[in-house]
């Protein structure tokens, strides 16, 4: 899910196909459960209120940390993890996905 926000880099725009964004992977494994990973883009007051809401919910945080060094704004990028019941883990990754200024998807 692409940032509401343009992404620049040394004053260069930098496209959300260039891995800018937030990405949720879900991989069905039997009777409506399913893997989730993937890693949310964040700026730096995002970072807390994400981290937050995943663990919350029973979601691994595996990772924080950037990608550039002149992104404007600033993004800090963290890879989460968890597995059970497909419908919870859609419904726990929403309060992650409100504290971030993505775009809803279409």
């Amino acid at each position: 899910m692409p940032r509401k926000e343009t992404i620049s880099d040394s004053g260069m725009v930098v496209p959300p196909a260039m891995g800018v964004t937030t990405a949720l992977n879900f991989q069905p494994t039997g009777g409506g459960r399913a893997v989730i990973n993937g890693d949310f883009a964040m700026t730096a007051g995002e970072v807390q209120p994400v981290l937050r809401a995943l663990r919350q919910h029973g979601i691994s945080v595996i990772s924080l940390h950037n990608h550039g060094l002149n992104d404007e704004p600033r993004l800090f990028y963290t890879h989460f993890w968890a597995e059970g019941d497909a419908v919870q883990l859609a419904q726990a990754l929403r309060p992650a996905l409100d504290a971030t200024n993505v775009k809803p998807p279409k």
